[in-house]
């Protein structure tokens, strides 16, 4: 991990097109600003981890989902 220090209204740069920009600074929260293209997701850290958990578990289902209708067409007879 790269740490670094930066001061009211300096800016990070990331790659060519997403740039950090400190704009606030109360105790200890900080608010920052990200300017990246249209097609960069950016999500706060706990909705990315629920939005994976909840895509692995979706697959998952589905996974299920068709192994029942599997079983069902095949007239629940296993390996056909």
């Amino acid at each position: 991990m790269l740490v670094l220090s930066r001061k009211l209204n300096q800016s990070i740069m990331i790659g060519d097109d997403i740039e950090l920009t400190i704009v606030d600074v109360k105790g200890d929260q900080v608010r920052l600003g990200i300017a990246a293209p249209r097609e960069v997701a950016i999500l706060r850290k706990e909705i990315y981890e629920r939005a994976k958990s909840h895509n692995v578990e979706a697959s998952e289902a589905s996974l299920e989902n068709v192994e029942a209708a599997r079983k069902l067409l095949s007239g629940g007879k296993e390996g056909a």
